[in-house]
């Protein structure tokens, strides 16, 4: 057997393989033989069919199947010797005047795709923004009156306020609406409802149009748990609602008790540490978000701004082939167009990773697990011992999909970094509001 490269360009390149009939015929005679011993053919005992009955029945699918072996095992390794890196999958070229089974040599070609040499600059970088979201007093503050109330009391009441939770049951069994809602009274717009509400009672049924009941479309959808087609029958119907509860929520009292409710005892001592803390809590609640923005930015640029070519033509060919279902020529054209910028930052992305030591190690990827499995078991109040932590991240690592699935979040995790130590990004901070408007455009 014969193996050896044609550049065709820096991007493309043939690798011609030529099999001689030695290389499989050893093996050939023997799987011929084993279906020898085994055919039940009639007019034949078993094993005494002739060979040459054999043959012509299966020689030219054993050769053609014996060859292929040949060629993925030589094919394989030829290209892990000579360190070629490729885009896609060798594509084998079509013979012209097919092949001859029966030949003493068969000559293959393949068609490689090979990845372009670039090299890349972080300082593309610099104009990239990366946000720091710093929570306003209001936000804060907000958060702070969630929490009081979160952990305040329910004092019973008999007329309706401002602010007081209201349960109730509202009915309309035309629509088919039975539901406990809990509601205040800023929820409602209809001023007569406001009003009959304000001097109603627990135990008082009440009748509404459904029409402008409630100050808007979502509130409605939200308290109701109705979609939009419910909605709209809500509009042209009666409602009957039968107060249930009215209940004054007192504010929790800020002080030591509270504190200790909320973190380890001790940790926060004065209503300042808990605005600290509430902030801390906020930034870290928007970070998946200004992360996400980071990296897309990040790729935008290097994808931009690093300039390379890609064997097109190769790569729209081997999209159209290499498919469960083929594609036609206009289809792959279109696919690949769509894909581009993706293949061009798996490169980027690739080369970065192989040129600051970034791969993963088992070890890390076993470690990176056993903290997700033990943090989530710590949100259900469990603790798990060494032995039953070991054990559960066994189970994940032998499972494959979760696996590439944790690796590709370490992976994404390591590239962040990397960025945030290495590249010479622009950071910002701004309130919430303004990261949205920025990074989205949305007021």
């Amino acid at each position: 057997m014969h193996i050896s490269k044609t550049d065709i360009d820096a991007l493309n390149a043939v690798i011609q393989i030529t099999v001689e009939r030695k290389d499989y015929e050893e093996k050939v005679s023997s799987v011929l033989n084993d279906y020898r011993k085994n055919a039940n053919i009639p007019g034949f005992r078993k094993g005494h069919v002739p060979m040459g009955m054999i043959k012509k029945q299966y020689e030219q699918a054993v050769v053609a199947d014996e060859v292929n072996k040949i060629l993925r095992e030589n094919l394989d390794k030829y290209i892990q010797e000579e360190k070629l890196e490729l885009l896609g999958n060798p594509i084998p070229k079509a013979s012209e005047e097919g092949l001859d089974w029966k030949a003493s040599q068969i000559d293959f070609e393949f068609e490689l795709g090979l990845a372009p040499k670039f090299d890349i600059k972080l300082d593309v970088l610099k104009k990239v923004i990366r946000y720091e979201i710093e929570p306003d007093s209001k936000m804060i503050q907000e958060q702070l009156t969630y929490i009081q109330k979160q952990y305040g009391k329910l004092v019973s009441q008999t007329k309706i306020q401002k602010d007081f939770e209201i349960t109730a049951q509202f009915r309309n069994e035309e629509i088919e609406l039975e539901t406990m809602v809990n509601f205040t009274i800023e929820d409602i717009k209809s001023k007569n409802a406001v009003k009959a509400l304000k001097e109603a009672t627990t135990g008082t049924v009440l009748n509404f149009s459904g029409k402008g009941l409630f100050k808007d479309d979502d509130t409605a959808k939200r308290l109701l748990a109705l979609d939009d087609k419910k909605i709209e029958e809500i509009s042209s119907a009666e409602i009957t609602v039968e107060l249930k509860e009215i209940n004054e929520r007192i504010p929790a009292t800020l002080n030591q008790e509270l504190f200790d409710k909320l973190y380890e005892a001790g940790t926060v001592t004065s209503e300042q540490e808990l605005k600290d803390k509430i902030k801390a809590g906020l930034q870290a609640q928007f970070e998946p978000q200004v992360n996400q923005k980071l990296m897309n930015d990040i790729s935008e640029a290097l994808v931009e701004k690093t300039k390379f070519k890609l064997p097109d033509e190769f790569l729209k060919k081997w999209i159209q082939t290499s498919g469960k279902e083929p594609m036609t020529e206009a289809e792959a054209n279109d696919e690949f167009n769509k894909s581009e910028k993706g293949i061009r930052y798996q490169l980027i992305e690739g080369k970065i990773i192989n040129e600051n030591e970034l791969n993963l190690t088992f070890e890390e990827l076993k470690e990176y697990a056993a903290v997700l499995v033990k943090n989530q078991m710590m949100q259900y109040g469990q603790i798990p011992d060494q032995e039953q932590l070991d054990g559960i991240v066994s189970n994940v690592m032998s499972n494959q999909e979760e696996t590439k699935k944790l690796s590709e979040q370490l992976m994404g995790e390591k590239m962040l970094n990397f960025f945030k130590e290495k590249a010479p990004l622009k950071i910002k901070k701004v309130g919430f509001d303004a990261f949205v408007k920025e990074a989205y455009g949305k007021a």
